[in-house]
């Protein structure tokens, strides 16, 4: 049975668009006929919220399935969306870090669960990690769960900044725990082409990690911001919208473009 790709969407800057990211592009590849589970292991559940799932329905989560053994068929939870599933997240996931600390094998939990064969009997084709955003253990966990790591830029002032943390912590990774993981690619999100200031990021961040960030770009879209307080993908929201074209794109550069080493992007 092969195994499903594992997209980690990270960012320890809050507000770049990670948790939108993640469900959109679930959404994008489920609407292409792939069966896609979405890993919320943000501790603010938003992903969850995002694909309807209420409070009540979130009785065991991704802690539960990290941290407790719990089965993962007893975890995720089918969307409303064909073909998408969600492992959802509640606030319990902020006392994971200091939970698992103690644990010689901290870093390998998610993996461990994501790789087992209690997730690989839904035979999904992508796993989608929603990151907290921080460089915390959740994430690092992440990593060395994942093939490749997807990272979230938004187009405005400073958005490099920071950038060179993570990429570091992704060497850490493949040196440590993870020699295989890769950038799957640098994600310009919130773009605005009439925004002098969103054109001169693009330029930079193109200048700067080449090949690593997606022709694809995510652009201001009402519709993108409106679809979560309908707890619906953009995709299911407005399937017209510029929005949902764009995450429409993304999911073809996903499936059909050669993912590039992480070093290339510190270069």
């Amino acid at each position: 049975m092969p195994e499903a790709r594992v997209i980690a969407v990270a960012n320890q800057k809050g507000g770049v668009g990670k948790t939108t990211t993640a469900i959109n592009l679930g959404a994008a590849l489920a609407e292409r006929g792939y069966r896609v589970l979405v890993v919320d292991l943000d501790p603010q559940g938003n992903a969850s919220t995002g694909l309807g799932l209420g409070a009540g329905d979130r009785a065991l989560t991704t802690y539960d399935l990290m941290l407790d053994g719990a089965p993962p068929a007893q975890v995720i939870r089918e969307t409303a969306v064909a073909g998408l599933w969600i492992s959802p997240a509640t606030v319990d996931l902020a006392s994971a870090d200091l939970a698992i600390a103690g644990n010689p094998r901290r870093s390998n939990l998610l993996r461990d669960a994501l790789r087992g064969p209690g997730t690989a009997a839904f035979r999904f084709d992508f796993i989608l990690i929603d990151c907290p955003p921080a460089l915390s253990l959740l994430t690092v966990n992440a990593m060395v769960a994942a093939d490749s790591v997807l990272i979230p830029l938004q187009t405005e002032f400073y958005a490099l900044e920071g950038l060179s943390q993570l990429m570091l912590t992704i060497r850490e990774v493949r040196q440590a725990a993870n020699p295989a993981l890769r950038i799957e690619g640098v994600l310009l999100t919130m773009f605005d082409g009439r925004n002098n200031l969103s054109q001169q990021v693009e330029a930079d961040a193109r200048g700067t990690l080449g090949e690593v960030v997606f022709t694809t770009m995510i652009p201001r879209n009402v519709r993108v911001g409106e679809a979560p307080s309908f707890a619906q993908p953009v995709l299911s929201y407005d399937s017209a919208s510029r929005g949902s074209a764009a995450y429409r794109a993304l999911a073809t550069e996903i499936v059909t473009r050669t993912r590039v080493p992480a070093e290339g992007a510190s270069q």
